[in-house]
């Protein structure tokens, strides 16, 4: 993987990848104590699928979107 983002697109990956982290954390906590149901288990693991791989692409300074030939502004 060759880099395609540069520090502003890095951060702002890592930025919204932590705080899906964050979210899919707090949907498991209120799915533990019983205030969601269980069928939430599922968005709760997906924000964290799609978190994890925000934070992924910005270490490594690359993002699949830029890859598949799209622009982004950032």
């Amino acid at each position: 993987m060759r880099c395609n983002i540069d520090s502003r697109g890095k951060a702002v990956r890592l930025i919204v990848g932590g705080a899906m982290l964050v979210i899919s954390a707090v949907l498991l906590a209120l799915i533990l104590t019983d205030v969601l149901s269980v069928r939430w288990g599922w968005v709760a693991g997906g924000v964290a699928c799609f978190g994890a791989f925000s934070v992924v692409q910005a270490r490594a300074g690359w993002c699949v979107v830029r890859a598949m030939g799209f622009s982004t502004r950032i």
